[in-house]
């Protein structure tokens, strides 16, 4: 079982931030922006486009979730970002969206 599987099922705790019946949002443990959140499915998904072949819904119902809290942070600008692949930085292996904010980002990133 996955860490963020592991956080699903709370046998590791987490800052939780919002949660739904197939999502959980939660602060993230190495914040690299005064909002950091990462937003998940509660299914395993390996990767983004995983996600969007066998849940197209539940892809738009993160990303939904990621403004609504957005929103409620007042944001006046923030990034989504997905890794898939190792090489693209993706270190757990199950979907999940980087919700950024709270400070100017540069672009590119990394």
């Amino acid at each position: 079982m996955c860490i963020f599987c592991k956080i699903v099922a709370r046998e590791i705790p987490a800052d939780i931030v919002f949660e739904s019946i197939n999502v959980l949002a939660f602060n993230d443990i190495s914040p690299q922006a005064p909002t950091h959140v990462l937003v998940i499915p509660k299914w395993h998904h390996e990767n983004a486009a995983e996600l969007a072949a066998q849940a197209p819904g539940l892809l738009a119902e993160i990303v939904s979730v990621a403004d609504q809290i957005a929103k409620e942070r007042e944001l006046d600008g923030y990034r989504l970002a997905f890794n898939t692949g190792e090489s693209a930085g993706q270190t757990v292996f199950h979907a999940h969206l980087h919700l950024l904010g709270g400070r100017a980002l540069g672009w590119p990133p990394g």
